[in-house]
């Protein structure tokens, strides 16, 4: 085995960092990145020197203000977030329900936003939160417009169930992408837990491609989906117009 580079040791040091250890010794640091103590000492050291880390008065770390600034550069992060934010607080305020903003990284949806409703159902969102493509409204838009190959790959890949309800069926999959493309809108129903159901729409960029995606995510029992369906739409051709992008014709959502 390649013995590892120096920055790829000093990567292991922040991603030792997850949404389930936020805070961690220099002896968990070692442990979690696979660094020897000296070796994970020296790298927590510059990086708190730095501001990528912070040192709590008890000796824990956190991750470091400065890292959440130059996040904030990113155009699909911070930045598409405070653009996004009018539009998903109407969303919010037409529904009172989770409303949430993601974007694809990978076979990944990531959330950039997310504004929780008044409702009791089960949300395991979070910003920063990472599921599948598949099992998720948001996921299920941004995977209906990613490019064909990277489609056919995901498709016959492994499709993790999280519920009875989780589409794993590769045919089933591509025929509600296919369904999605051609409506402009993706439902997910209980694919997460069985008490959600999610209605999604595409954020376009100024050249029409797809960016992001906006859901609102309600109680499965008593949805309606009809009525969220247009509310969700306004707020995605919102996002979408305050990016840059003009619709060329009736058929794009």
């Amino acid at each position: 085995m390649n013995p590892r580079s120096a920055p790829e040791r000093l990567l292991s040091v922040l991603a030792a960092f997850d949404h389930e250890h936020t805070a961690l010794t220099l002896t968990d640091i070692s442990r979690r990145a696979g660094l020897t103590l000296t070796t994970a000492h020296r790298l927590v050291g510059a990086l708190t020197l730095w501001g990528a880390l912070e040192r709590d008065p008890s000796g824990t770390y956190h991750v470091g203000l400065r890292l959440w600034e130059i996040a904030a550069l990113s155009p699909r992060g911070l930045a598409l977030r405070q653009i996004a934010l009018p539009y998903l607080e109407d969303l919010y305020e037409a529904t009172h329900e989770n409303v949430q903003l993601a974007v694809r990284d990978g076979c990944d949806v990531v959330y950039t936003e997310w504004l929780s409703g008044h409702s009791s159902v089960g949300v395991h969102i979070r910003v920063g939160a990472r599921w599948p493509l598949h099992a998720t409204g948001v996921g299920l838009v941004l995977l209906a417009h990613a490019a064909p190959a990277f489609q056919d790959t995901y498709c016959t890949g492994p499709l993790t169930s999280f519920t009875p309800h989780t589409l794993t069926d590769p045919s089933s999959l591509r025929r509600l992408l296919a369904d999605i493309r051609h409506t402009g809108i993706a439902v997910s129903d209980r694919q997460i837990t069985d008490d959600a159901l999610s209605v999604a729409a595409p954020v376009r960029g100024p050249g029409g491609e797809v960016v992001a995606a906006v859901s609102v995510v309600v109680p499965q029992q008593g949805a309606q989906v009809g009525v969220l369906t247009p509310a969700v739409r306004v707020a995605a051709r919102g996002i979408s117009r305050a990016l840059g992008w003009r619709p060329a014709g009736r058929g794009e959502a």
